[in-house]
């Protein structure tokens, strides 16, 4: 079976040409055709020569996939569909009128459960390779127009960071998209072991799932509070100096009758101040097997409304395709290998 060398940092790369007793520069040569250019097998990299290249294809490959199938939306939204190993995960692209945003899966499903989630309703699959997770990126057929990317689809980054990070060192690396933190933000439902690695090995953006400042409640409808409660959670936060570069960001679904009252968005902004951040106020969109239900529109602008007096920056997030089960919260492949 054939190894992939896209998704290789510069050190693997440059651990597998001294394997092979290339020559150093060869590492950075391979690089640049993998991350710079567009090419599809190993022969393109017209620069290296025939030999290292025979050497090469013995046992690698580029590695890059296309999607398996795409689905639109009304609102330009599109979810594309990747099978990885023997099983599929998706991609949500979401372009505006100033920005090209996409959704990145870092796992095959989740085993965090949260009662809001129906990724997390097919229980965990598979941590997926950073070959996996850039594939989704360069693969995809508007990456040219992409400005930023969010870890924000299938499963929990920090429950697979070693890929996550090694994906984010290869984005944001001159020798690969070169791409700057600040346009990529990993959100976590703030797993602490992850959290502090996170904080210290990268410089991108972090986003917080929060989704109610009350601890019973949060452990209801998010088990990962018991081991990871997220008071602790937002104590690892303060102490570390995000500087005016990095940005941390809060998510909070609201859930009608359960966690949109007065008393919540004043015990919410009690908990996020301090910390240069901003509150995203999501839009919950029903899924089958639980009570949750979604806070009308004049509630969430009220909650909004509420958390700014308290001089915290809080916006309702645009829901973005609903139709074609992309938006938060939504991502669930049923597709099975035959």
């Amino acid at each position: 079976m054939q190894k992939h060398l896209f998704g290789k940092t510069l050190k693997e790369l440059q651990d597998i040409v001294s394997q092979y007793k290339l020559p150093k520069f060869t590492a950075k040569q391979i690089a640049d055709w993998l991350y710079k250019k567009n090419i599809s097998e190993i022969n393109e990299m017209s620069n290296i020569s025939k030999k290292a290249r025979e050497l090469l294809m013995q046992d690698y490959d580029i590695g890059l996939k296309p999607h398996v199938s795409v689905q639109s939306s009304t609102d330009g939204t599109k979810k594309y569909l990747y099978k990885t190993g023997n099983h599929f995960i998706e991609a949500a692209y979401i372009p505006t009128s100033d920005r090209a945003t996409l959704c990145v899966s870092s796992q095959a499903g989740c085993k965090y459960a949260c009662e809001f989630c129906m990724t997390g309703r097919q229980g965990f699959q598979a941590n997926l390779s950073a070959n996996e997770i850039l594939n989704q990126i360069k693969s995809l057929p508007e990456f040219n127009t992409l400005t930023n990317i969010v870890y924000m689809g299938m499963g929990e980054p920090f429950d697979n960071l070693d890929e996550v990070l090694k994906s984010l060192e290869i984005m944001t690396s001159d020798y690969g998209f070169a791409w700057s933190p600040k346009r990529i933000t990993v959100s976590t439902n703030g797993i602490i072991k992850g959290l502090i690695r996170y904080l210290d090995e990268s410089k991108c953006h972090l986003a917080i799932s929060i989704h109610t400042p009350f601890d019973d409640e949060r452990l209801r409808i998010m088990p990962v509070q018991k081991l990871n409660p997220i008071k602790e959670v937002l104590e690892i936060i303060k102490k570390h100096n995000f500087g005016r570069q990095r940005r941390v960001s809060f998510e909070y679904i609201v859930f009608k009758d359960f966690n949109d009252s007065m008393k919540h968005a004043d015990e919410l902004a009690k908990l996020v101040s301090g910390f240069w951040a901003r509150v995203n106020l999501i839009r919950f969109h029903e899924i089958p097997g639980t009570d949750l239900k979604g806070a009308d529109e004049k509630t969430m602008e009220k909650f909004r409304d509420r958390i700014n007096a308290k001089g915290i920056t809080a916006t309702i997030r645009a829901s973005r395709g609903q139709d074609i089960d992309a938006a938060c919260g939504l991502l669930s492949t049923k597709e099975l290998v035959k």
